[in-house]
């Protein structure tokens, strides 16, 4: 049975975007949590030069398509579509974010979870660069497969790890989204002057694809304060703090 997540982009108030990170980690993962049958995979703060801004991401882990549903049934079964048991949680968000883009994510086999990074102790990663490779229908298994497989080796000369890859949910089949951790910045920096400077001949993955990807989007992230990819646990109610202090 494949996880699959909730991939969030959110649109903040950039002067409140860290108590917006703190109330969708501390404030709501430890009631939240085990009431949807959820986990926090990650919550980033998006580098606004690569991309659009103020943006929070946040991805949310769910075992199966069951879990789903029953995060589906405990949100929408309140008034007003709102799980009342969080209804003060809805209330002070409102105050943080103005709109946002969600998509149900289907993990790749070899795709870590939340568990394999918490095991770890996070992913130890200065940012990530998050990619959302669009390609004809039909055909997103296989490129998923492909940057998996042959995307992984080639990422890893740069020392960069696969922290997550995934395939778009209700749509045609055509559509994948990958996370990769970067070590250092000086890493990124010689991954894009490769890719940016006659070095692509050396990178398997998109000699393979280049027939398949339509397009091809990066932006970069970087790890919110309670994120669980740089904790290396999940939010836990002790982490909570008033809000406006860091």
């Amino acid at each position: 049975m494949a996880r699959v997540y909730i991939h969030e982009l959110v649109d903040v108030d950039g002067t409140k975007r860290s108590d917006y990170q703190h109330h969708v980690t501390a404030n709501w993962v430890p009631e939240a949590g085990p009431l949807r049958r959820q986990k926090c995979f990650g919550v980033f703060s998006l580098v606004g030069s690569t991309g659009r801004w103020p943006r929070v991401v946040n991805i949310w882990e769910y075992e199966g398509w069951d879990d789903l549903a029953h995060n589906f049934e405990t949100e929408l079964s309140g008034p007003g579509h709102r799980d009342p048991v969080l209804a003060q949680w809805w209330e002070a968000a409102a105050e943080f974010r103005t709109g946002g883009l969600d998509r149900i994510l289907v993990a790749h086999d070899d795709s870590p979870g939340v568990d394999d990074w918490e095991a770890r102790g996070g992913t130890g990663a200065v940012a990530y660069v998050h990619e959302v490779l669009r390609c004809p229908p039909g055909e997103a298994r296989e490129v998923c497969d492909l940057v998996v497989r042959d995307g992984a080796a080639d990422h890893e000369r740069f020392g960069m790890t696969l922290a997550g890859a995934w395939r778009t949910a209700m749509r045609a089949d055509d559509e994948v989204v990958v996370l990769w951790a970067l070590p250092d910045w000086a890493s990124w920096a010689r991954f894009q002057e490769a890719a940016d400077g006659g070095g692509l001949e050396f990178f398997r993955l998109w000699e393979r694809i280049s027939g398949q990807v339509a397009s091809r989007e990066q932006v970069l992230l970087v790890d919110a304060e309670l994120s669980p990819l740089r904790t290396g646990r999940q939010p836990v109610e002790a982490d909570r703090r008033p809000m406006g202090t860091d």
